[in-house]
Parts: structure tokens; sequence; C-alpha cells
């Protein structure tokens, strides 16, 4: 399937995808040399926007779901990957654990775990599901309109390792992101490899460190390919600990919309850019009850506190000071059947194993896609992730524009590499 692109501005783009052609061996090398140095996190999913003039990553999961969107013919690639992780931190595991998030739960999120569940069979391991959900007391299997079943199992916490009956892993697979924080019994577990490690999660995780991360590792890519970062790269500001509730909150997030939007405004007019360019206000960490908010001028803003009025009169109970990043909008001009779309890259250890289109035809093009309503059709990846056509003219070829995904979807994971080193509790200092 390819994507539909708006004729008038693959112009840009196709330069961008022609420059990451001629310069594979270079960045092929490049990402060699940074794996040896830094840790890839287990798995992620990223996702992407391509705007036509600029191609960049608005996302970036550390405990990926909706593995069950990834096609039949990307399983191997997906399975060759678990087996290169899993060699690299227990080799001689046996069996795993996989912790889901605490339901209840739709039929997608449990065909997620069949997946998860079917990759790690066929990579060697004995796969059960263990929740930690307080309400879960007693195992139950859930039947799926696929066929397929699930069987949930409540875990048992022994002093130091974790486990289920008759059932005692070497490796502990989250996938849940703790948005409502690290339960009790998943600290101090010294026996066992937990991944990924907790300090992933949002209690501590944060959007703008990472796009932080993201900022140093596009520069340096984008010196290596002898183009401007700002073409792969979402500029972005911060706002800590705002209180929607008081004045200074607001005045803080009014400010930041104004200086991201200065900013970008200077770079459409650099590059002759005739598009109304927006920026996205969203929790730093998590989601928020405000939602995901586009702004593009003052009466957006003005719509945006209205919102945040409402929220704080309707609410009983007084809202918590929160993070916000307002990071520049991406417009996305690919089509899925006339409606809009956007790539989601799927990676495990250090490779991409797959991907798909999150499609959604009540969107505009300047907004969130990942809402209700949202649906998926396949990325046609499992031959061009690798394996790109030098010589062919940008533009037309599908292994080329996938290709190009695929370094923007593993600089993201080098991103979030550098992320978790920087909030690793345990990590060693050298003066």
């Amino acid at each position: 399937m390819v994507p539909h692109l708006i004729t008038a501005l693959t112009g840009p783009i196709n330069e961008l995808e022609q420059r990451v052609l001629d310069s594979m061996p270079a960045i092929e090398r490049w990402f060699r040399l940074e794996w040896m140095e830094h840790t890839p996190p287990f798995y992620s999913s990223v996702d992407i926007r391509n705007a036509g003039f600029k191609l960049s990553p608005v996302s970036t999961r550390l405990f990926p779901s909706a593995w069950n969107n990834l096609t039949p013919e990307m399983l191997p690639l997906a399975v060759q990957a678990a087996m290169a992780a899993i060699e690299k931190i227990c080799p001689e595991a046996r069996n795993l654990l996989v912790v889901p998030k605490n339901g209840p739960h739709s039929v997608r999120y449990l065909e997620n775990l069949v997946q998860l569940t079917r990759i790690f069979n066929m990579a060697g391991l004995n796969v059960r599901l263990g929740s930690i959900d307080p309400a879960l007391k007693k195992t139950i299997t859930l039947d799926l309109p696929s066929g397929s079943s699930v069987t949930l199992e409540p875990v048992i916490r022994g002093k130091r390792r974790l486990g289920l009956k008759d059932f005692d892993p070497c490796t502990i697979l989250l996938n849940n992101d703790l948005s409502a924080g690290v339960p009790g019994i998943l600290e101090e577990i010294f026996e066992q490899y937990l991944l990924p490690p907790l300090h992933a999660g949002w209690p501590t995780r944060r959007k703008s460190n990472h796009f932080k991360a993201y900022e140093e590792v596009a520069k340096r890519l984008g010196k290596l390919m002898g183009v401007d970062p700002w073409l792969i790269n979402p500029l972005f500001e911060k706002c800590e600990a705002v209180d929607l509730s008081q004045d200074s909150g607001l005045d803080c997030l009014r400010g930041q919309v104004d200086l991201v939007l200065t900013r970008v405004r200077r770079k459409y007019k650099e590059y002759g850019i005739k598009e109304k360019p927006f920026v996205v206000v969203k929790a730093d960490h998590g989601t928020h009850e405000l939602g995901i908010v586009t702004v593009r001028d003052t009466k957006d803003m003005q719509a945006l506190c209205e919102r945040v009025h409402t929220l704080v009169k309707e609410r009983k109970t007084p809202l918590m000071p929160h993070g916000f990043m307002v990071q520049e909008g991406v417009m996305t001009q690919e089509r899925v059947n006339d409606a809009v779309a956007e790539p989601v890259i799927y990676t495990m250890d250090r490779y991409v194993v797959g991907g798909y289109y999150r499609v959604h035809a009540g969107r505009g093009v300047d907004e969130a896609l990942n809402a209700p309503g949202s649906d998926y059709a396949p990325l046609a990846f499992e031959h061009s992730t690798q394996l790109p056509q030098p010589g062919v003219k940008p533009g037309v070829s599908l292994p080329n524009r996938f290709y190009m995904y695929g370094v923007v979807g593993r600089l993201a994971m080098l991103a979030a590499s550098y992320e978790l080193e920087a909030t690793d509790p345990e990590a060693e200092v050298y003066d």
C-alpha cells in the first residue's frame, strides 16, 4: 500500500529522502557505533508525521501495545529481534512473564498480548501473562473473536522474585506504562531482569527529556547527512508544575506557545512554506484530562483557556499541578483511502521490526490521530526496513520511503536510550 502524498509538497521530502539514501552507509555505521556505546530500549513504538517538507517523530512509547497490528509477514523480523534481545540479557532464559496493564481490557489490547506471546514463544521462551491488578484474584481465560484466548493469572510476590504458581521466570516484560505510579509489588526485584526498567515508566519519564535527547541526536545525524536538523526534529518548550487553576500557570503556557510559534514561523519563512504553523499542548508525562490541544493563534489560546476554566470548575477536587510540553505541530500529508494517516514504527532491541498506518477519517491534517475512531492499515515493511533501492527516483519507491521512516524511528529509539541512561537511579557516575 503506497501512501498518497500531495504532489505540491513532495519536493523537499524527496530531497531529504535522497540525502538519506546517499548517506546510507554512513548512517548505518553511525548507528552501529552508537549501539556499541548505548543500550537500546527493549522495545518501543514511534509515531511519525510526514508533512511533505519535514519528517519527524511526535511521540515515542517505551511500553508499546498494538503489536496485533503487525502483519504475519513482519513476525519473522520481530522474532529475530526478540532472540537477539533475550540473548544479550539472559541467554539461558526459559520463562518469560509478561505483565499487562491493569484491566478492564479491550479486545484489541488482548489481541496485542496474544501477538507478544506468539513472538516470544517463537523466540524460544515459555510465556505466561501475570497480572498485578489487585482486582484479579484468580486465573481467568478470555476467548477472543479471532479464535485465540488469553489467560491472565494473578502474580505471586516472593521475597525477591515475582512469578506465578509453578512458574519462575528469569525475565519480566512490562506491557504497562505505570502511569498510575509504580506499585510496590514491582519494587526491589533484584534477582530477575525487569524490562523495560521502572524508570522508563511515566512516574519518572518526561516527554521533554526525550525530545531534548532527540534534538541532540538529530543535530548529529543532520550534520552527517548535510541537512538542517529541523527537517527531522520538532521544536518544543515546556512548562513545569503548571497549576491550571491559577492565571500564572496559563501565562507560562501562553508564553511558550508564542515562543514556539515564532520559531516555527521563522523556519516556514526560511523554507517558503505557505502552510499555517501550529503547536500542540500536551502533558509532559502520561496523559492529562485536558487532552492534546492544537493551537494556531490567539483565538485557539482563548479556547484553551476557556477549556481549562471549564475543567477546573466542573471538578469536585482541585487539579494537581502538572508539567506540559508545547511542541511544534507537524501536519501529515499522508492518506490511506482519502483518510488522514500517520506511520507508526515498531522496534525491538536495535531493530525496526515493522509498523502500520494509524488512520482517522474524522480528523484533520493538524490533529492528533491517536483518538477514538482511529483505525489501522498495514505498512508494507517486511522487505524494506533495511533494503532500500538506491538509484530509484525519490518519492516513487516504497522501500525508500519506509527506509527513511526506519531511520527516524531508530533515531527516536537512540534518543530514548540516552534518556534512560540520564534517569537511571543506579547509573555509575564517573568523574
